[in-house]
C-alpha cells in the first residue's frame, strides 16, 4: 500500500500552535479548499484549518479517493498531529458527509472525534443519498460547476469547467454509494444548519440527524439565505459557529478541571 500523503497535503495551510480549538472545513463537491477564501482565519476561539482533498488543486495529480469509507483512514491519520486539542468539523452538502465518515472512522479507531460537528444543508446518511446533483448529466454538471464558480467570486473558463468535471463526477458517485442502514451516535456535539431559501436541500429534510447526537448534544439553527450563501461566511454562520466553538473549549476546559457538566446552551 502507497504511503499516505504527508499531513500538509491534507491542508491548505499548516495550523498554528495558538488557537485554544481548531475547526476543519471540508469542500465542497467538485471544488478544493480554496473554495473558503472569503472566510476569516479564525472565527471565535478556533483557527480555521481548510481540508484539501485529492485530485483537485494542488493535490490535481492525486487519485480520487472513491468512498468515503476509502477517503476517512488517510485522512484521519494525517490530521491526527493536529487533533491535540478541541476541534470541530463543518461541511456543507457535498462536505458534509465525508466529514460526518472522518469522525465516524474517529470514533471506532478509539482516536479523538470532534467536540462539535456543523452539518449544512445535507440529509443524515440513512436518509441518503439524496440531491439533484446525483441525477445529472455531465452537461447539467457543468452548469451547476458555472454557477459555482460565479458564487466563489470567479468567472467560468471552458477548461477549467471541465478539468472539474472528472472530480465533481467523482464526488457525486461517493456520496451516491454513501448510506448507513442504522444511525450511528456520535459524542460530538452535532449541529445541523439549515437555509431558509436553499433548494437543493431544505431544512425541514434534515431532522435525521438527530439520532446520531446523544441526548442534549442535538442542535439545529436555520439561517437566512441560499445554498450557496456559506461560501461568503455571513456573519449570521460565523457567530454559530463561534458560540459551537467556544462551547466545545468551555466543556474541555471544565473536564480538565475535573468539573462535570453539559455543553452549555445555545449563544
Amino acid at each position: 500500500m502507497a504511503p499516505a500523503p504527508r499531513p500538509q497535503r491534507w491542508l491548505l495551510r499548516k495550523p498554528k500552535g495558538d488557537a485554544p480549538t481548531r475547526l476543519f472545513c471540508f469542500p465542497y463537491s467538485g471544488v478544493g479548499a480554496s473554495m473558503y477564501n472569503r472566510w476569516p482565519k479564525h472565527i471565535g476561539p478556533a483557527e480555521v484549518c481548510l481540508i484539501q482533498l485529492p485530485g483537485r488543486e494542488n493535490r490535481l495529480r492525486d487519485p480520487h479517493y472513491v468512498t468515503y469509507e476509502q477517503l476517512a483512514g488517510p485522512l484521519a491519520e494525517a490530521l491526527l498531529p493536529y487533533l491535540d486539542r478541541p476541534f470541530g468539523f463543518f461541511g456543507h452538502c457535498g462536505g458534509a458527509l465525508p466529514g460526518f465518515a472522518t469522525a465516524l472512522h474517529l470514533l471506532r479507531a478509539g482516536l479523538p472525534t470532534p467536540s462539535a460537528l456543523f452539518v449544512s444543508s445535507q440529509v443524515a446518511p440513512h436518509d441518503g443519498p439524496f440531491g439533484r446533483f446525483l441525477g445529472m448529466t455531465d452537461g447539467e454538471l457543468a452548469v451547476e460547476l458555472g454557477e459555482l464558480t460565479r458564487a466563489m467570486g470567479g468567472t467560468p473558463h471552458p477548461g477549467l469547467i471541465d478539468m472539474s468535471l472528472g472530480v465533481l463526477r467523482a464526488d457525486v458517485d461517493a456520496n451516491r454509494a454513501y448510506h448507513l442502514a442504522e444511525p450511528v451516535r456520535l459524542p460530538s456535539v452535532l449541529h445541523t444548519i439549515g437555509w431558509d431559501a436553499d433548494r437543493e436541500i431544505r431544512p425541514d429534510q434534515m431532522g435525521g440527524w438527530e439520532k446520531y447526537a446523544e441526548p442534549g448534544r442535538f442542535r439545529s439553527t436555520v439561517l437566512q439565505g441560499e445554498h450557496y450563501a456559506f461560501l461568503g461566511a455571513p456573519d449570521h454562520l460565523v457567530d454559530v459557529l463561534a458560540a459551537g466553538m467556544r462551547r466545545a473549549h468551555e466543556e474541555h476546559e471544565r473536564q480538565e478541571g475535573g468539573v462535570t457538566g453539559g455543553p452549555g446552551t445555545d449563544a
